[in-house]
């Protein structure tokens, strides 16, 4: 890749992942040229890298990425090789400029803080008016710094690092975190044959049916957005109650704070697909949060002590993002941009971010939304 100093310079966009890829042909559709750096050897790599059982939790007609649909013959709900078949066929319909196996690892304003310098591998250093960050909300896996993690004698995996159930067939296993994927992870699990499988949770998730009589949680999601929050979590109070049956009994109680309440301080609610099932089956244990580790004993937040073959941690991600841009004055204390989108950091014309939010009404259309946004405003 050669180095760029002009005033000519693409816009330079980081990760070919769906945020990347829609902002690339955004852009291209409005006669700017744009180039995405990906570190990895594809398109889509973190794509690549989930679990088999993956299927998107949104439909695939509220889920496809501007200028191209996704097929029909996807389904429904759309598997985990299928969307990176997706994004594949979008990189080369739209004729994208992409450069993989170079990674940007850190982003400075220009000379007289005009303009912004990326520094890539290999000694790159690229110049360009403007800049989009597309490098993911699930960049970096975070496991908790848990007092006695390092004297635990069984298997301590992070999520990212899951497949299939095959290699616990038969084996006892723990999975910590409530989210969509532990949640997911735990019914896998049960599924294919793990020989027991708890599921640690801290704070009770909303659940909610992927879809209830044809009509998906992801339309309601988009319909109930810009609506009073305690009305919206009036409504979903009613509809969880008469749709998701009451799971107290099983260890796993309706949560005490509104639905809408919880997304707006980033909780999504789980859409289920199959963990009400194994819970009521009593394939899938839910238990107290994991304080601590004693050797081959995990304890949990009751002092109650459990000793799983395996740990599996649904524990989420970090953005990855304070070795890039964290000198910048862009982030939060969370590690997040400031501002996401066409908007951006007074200070940081011409510097954007996009996928760094989980919204109910679904990633990959935000994306898409988000992706036109920033073409515009790019375009002038």
């Amino acid at each position: 890749m050669a180095d760029t100093t002009n005033a000519e310079s693409p816009v330079y966009v980081i990760g070919a992942g769906p945020g990347g890829l829609a902002v690339a042909a955004a852009l291209r559709a409005r006669g700017v040229r744009a180039v995405v750096v990906e570190k990895s050897d594809d398109v889509a790599a973190s794509w690549r890298r989930h679990y088999d059982r993956l299927h998107l939790h949104t439909t695939r007609r509220l889920s496809s990425l501007p200028g191209l649909r996704i097929p029909r013959r996807f389904g429904r709900w759309v598997s985990r090789d299928d969307v990176v078949r997706y994004l594949e066929k979008y990189a080369a319909v739209h004729e994208l400029e992409i450069v993989t196996g170079v990674e940007v690892e850190r982003i400075e304003r220009g000379p007289e803080g005009e303009g912004w310098v990326l520094y890539a591998t290999g000694g790159r250093r690229l110049s360009t008016s403007a800049v989009v960050v597309a490098t993911g909300y699930n960049h970096t896996p975070y496991v908790p710094d848990w007092a006695g993690a390092e004297t635990y004698s069984g298997e301590l995996v992070h999520a990212s690092q899951y497949r299939n159930p095959a290699p616990y067939a038969g084996q006892d296993v723990l999975v910590v975190g409530a989210g969509n994927t532990g949640a997911e992870i735990a019914a896998d699990l049960a599924e294919g044959g793990a020989g027991r499988v708890r599921l640690a949770v801290r704070t009770p998730p909303h659940i909610l049916r992927r879809s209830t009589a044809g009509w998906p949680a992801q339309a309601t999601g988009i319909l109930v957005r810009r609506l009073p929050v305690r009305l919206v979590d009036r409504a979903a109070s009613v509809t969880e109650r008469l749709s998701v049956p009451d799971l107290s009994a099983y260890g796993l109680p309706r949560p005490t704070r509104g639905l809408y309440s919880r997304v707006r301080e980033g909780a999504i609610p789980v859409q289920d697909v199959g963990l009400i099932d194994a819970v009521r089956r009593g394939r899938v244990e839910p238990v107290p949060a994991v304080d601590s580790f004693d050797g081959g004993k995990v304890v949990l937040a009751d002092g109650s002590r459990i000793s799983p073959e395996a740990v599996i941690c649904a524990t989420g991600y970090r953005r990855g993002l304070a070795g890039l841009v964290g000198h910048l004055d862009v982030l939060d204390s969370r590690g997040r941009p400031l501002a996401h989108g066409a908007r951006t950091v007074p200070g940081a014309a011409g510097l954007h971010f996009t996928g760094f939010t989980n919204p109910i009404s679904g990633m990959l259309r935000e994306l898409g939304i988000d992706a036109t946004r920033i073409a515009k405003s790019l375009a002038g």
